[in-house]
């Protein structure tokens, strides 16, 4: 019997968040995807961090200014826990409308913070809740690391093989090559915004990310779904206390983008102080012929020559284990269980 490749219309979140509101943040989740769904879209991706947003805090000033405007302790306050009430109404949220939700969230765990993409089925049941490997340059005053199983692609019912990760994690060549060599079909990359620190830092620019994404969709011949947050005035005129600062973030930074396999722009995209939804039907079939001409994990390789090695075991940082009891303690155990 030959393949059946699945058919299906995907959406791709470009809005600002409700910066550092946990509960209106979910709220406007549970509109997007409400309107996605109606729209027919099956698959939903948000931007990194979306909830709660962003930390730009951490980019505008030192620790102790973030400390003293209470930007450390919102932050911290209004991450998901993903034992949460808060939790639980999102994944009832995405359920409801029957669609798969990929999710940007700070994930609080105990007293720290992980970059979090979480995975919701159709079902509402958690397929990942996955965290960004490595932090970059200031996150990790923030934010703790994730591990090996994070880099996974998962196999989803009726929309192929799915994975994900954020921000410059694309540009880890080994991490990247990782997830090319599990089959992944569609991949979302998302991003934060691309207006803090423009024009001066072209590295953190929409230009040279948006390619990043772009190379990632012809090096893994997949679909690259790019969700992108937006940067409002309200989160402007919060952030940016003085003349200096207005220089170094803006209103916008939104340049959310679909691709496919062969490293097409699917959609035209939106102006960067603008939110909405992108859509685009897209077909698993169309990856057969990309990777017909490259597959840089598969014929296209040459493990004589370069292999990657990964460790893809969950770390704990306690692991409980019970010492072995010698025969003597065993027979001491026993007479006092006599007398």
């Amino acid at each position: 019997m030959p393949l059946v490749h699945p058919e299906y219309k995907v959406a791709v979140v470009q809005a600002a968040p409700v910066w550092l509101d946990l509960d209106a943040g979910i709220d406007k989740t549970i509109e997007l995807i409400n309107e996605a769904a109606g729209n027919g879209a099956r698959l939903i991706s948000f931007p990194e961090t979306w909830l709660p947003g962003y930390p730009w805090h951490i980019w505008m000033g030192a620790h102790a200014w973030q400390v003293s405007r209470g930007f450390v302790q919102r932050y911290f306050d209004n991450s998901l826990d993903y034992d949460s009430p808060e939790a639980l109404r999102l994944s009832t949220a995405v359920q409801q409308a029957g669609i798969t939700a990929v999710v940007g969230v700070s994930e609080r765990s105990g007293s720290s913070l992980y970059m979090g993409q979480w995975i919701i089925g159709a079902d509402g049941r958690t397929i990942a809740a996955r965290r960004k490997l490595r932090p970059t340059h200031v996150e990790r005053a923030v934010f703790g690391e994730g591990d090996g199983s994070d880099l996974a692609v998962h196999q989803v019912e009726g929309l192929g093989r799915i994975g994900a990760l954020c921000c410059w994690e694309h540009l880890q060549p080994l991490s990247k090559y990782a997830m090319y060599a599990q089959n992944e079909q569609v991949h979302v990359a998302a991003w934060p915004s691309f207006s803090n620190y423009e024009p001066f830092a072209p590295a953190l620019g929409s230009e040279v990310n948006n390619a990043a994404s772009r190379i990632y969709a012809v090096e893994g011949s997949c679909f690259v779904l790019a969700p992108c947050a937006v940067v409002s005035k309200a989160m402007i005129d919060e952030l940016c206390d003085t003349p200096e600062k207005r220089e170094l973030n803006h209103v916008g930074g939104g340049h959310a983008v679909i691709y496919g396999p062969d490293g097409s722009a699917l959609v035209p995209k939106l102006p960067e102080d603008s939110e909405g939804i992108l859509y685009a039907d897209i077909d698993l079939a169309t990856i057969v012929m990309a990777k017909n001409a490259a597959d840089p994990a598969g014929h296209y390789s040459r493990p004589d020559v370069t292999r990657l090695f990964i460790n893809k075991t969950r770390m704990q940082r306690v692991e409980a284990f019970a010492l072995p009891i010698d025969r003597s303690e065993n027979d001491d155990l026993a007479h006092r269980e006599e007398m």
